[in-house]
């Protein structure tokens, strides 16, 4: 069970254009596309006569055409001809719209009632839009449940095997760590004083020597997740709460279920750092790919395993807070989306 009445992140800003795209969201089909002023359409991705997905429609202008008979619809999902082009548009054939806000580079769906869509709602990704920083990223389908991506990523300890050749470190796994709900964001905390940087995080700041290290992993419910990372020269003053003296990042995850078992896993880092120099964010682009194409592997493995014991379950210890906090704040949304529904059965 998926929890509604949230935003989703559906595409990259330039997966779509001007042909229809197709892309499952918390189990919906949803069919996107970009009309001539450049504002997107989502509608459901199945022609409401035959069920053909619209997604194999044919654009007339900013409208879509169902390949199988011909309904016409526009980009609010209006029926505009019927296959007998005489008849008159059924409305009560209408293909459903869904809301849509471009912003941050992603374009994002509102999954549940289309009267409560506040683009107010849309989780802060700030990095992503602020003209200090510069921010590009990738896209990975993954088949697992998007919970495990959401441990995967809430829990950083893992860096220190699963990414030993780039961003991991023994020390990750002797910091302290500490762990904050706050409304409907889950805070993972990690600060590691005087440590010698890491290959990446070395390159980053071009010079050697220790260096204070922090992440901050931040959860916003449903499913996004930022991780503040960074280094700092020691004594150049950073501390856990102000640390721009060094060279900063922001992990930006938006993970959006397709399914039960199936994630969109959209990634990314934003930078203070060296934000014009374009030839080294297609490099770190590439490097920052490569390493959570090591989780990928990892996560869809785990699923299998998952799969392959159903009378095992997940154990959580002390690294896993951040990941057990933020499915028990999952947990209790989701609950409270169903109590209504509850409520107006009894």
């Amino acid at each position: 069970m998926f929890l509604k009445n949230r935003w989703y992140v559906a595409a990259w800003d330039h997966e779509v254009d001007r042909q229809p795209m197709g892309r499952t969201i918390c189990g919906e089909p949803i069919v996107l596309y970009r009309k001539f002023d450049r504002s997107i359409a989502a509608l459901q991705d199945a022609c409401p006569h035959r069920l053909l997905p619209l997604s194999m429609g044919i654009k007339e202008g900013d409208n879509l055409r169902c390949r199988y008979h011909g309904m016409l619809f526009s980009p609010d999902g209006a029926v505009l001809e019927m296959p007998i082009k005489t008849e008159r548009p059924n409305q009560g054939a209408c293909a459903r719209s869904y809301p849509v806000v471009e912003r941050h580079r992603l374009i994002w769906v509102w999954i549940g009632e289309a009267a409560q869509a506040d683009p107010a709602l849309i989780p802060d990704f700030w990095p992503c839009s602020h003209p200090d920083w510069t921010f590009d990223g990738g896209y990975y389908p993954i088949k697992c449940d998007y919970r495990l991506v959401i441990d995967n990523l809430m829990d950083l300890t893992h860096e220190t095997y699963t990414h030993q050749g780039s961003i991991g470190q023994p020390e990750l796994m002797e910091a302290p760590i500490h762990t904050e709900v706050r409304g409907e964001e889950v805070f993972v905390t990690r600060w590691m004083p005087g440590v010698n940087a890491p290959p990446f995080w070395r390159d980053a700041l071009k010079r050697e020597g220790p260096v204070d290290r922090w992440q901050i992993c931040q959860y916003i419910a449903p499913s996004s997740i930022l991780i503040d990372v960074g280094v700092a020269p020691v004594g150049a003053g950073a501390t856990i709460e102000n640390h721009d003296q060094g060279v900063r990042g922001m992990v930006i995850d938006a993970l959006t279920p397709e399914t039960e078992t199936s994630t969109h896993y959209f990634w990314g880092m934003a930078r203070n750092f060296d934000i014009r120099d374009q030839g080294f964010t297609e490099r770190f682009k590439a490097q920052q790919g490569r390493v959570f194409a090591e989780d990928v592997e990892v996560l869809e493995a785990q699923q299998r395993s998952i799969e392959a014991n159903p009378t095992m379950k997940l154990r959580a210890f002390s690294i896993d807070s951040g990941g057990v906090r933020s499915r028990l704040l999952l947990e209790r949304l989701i609950k409270a989306q169903a109590a209504p529904s509850l409520e107006a059965a009894e």
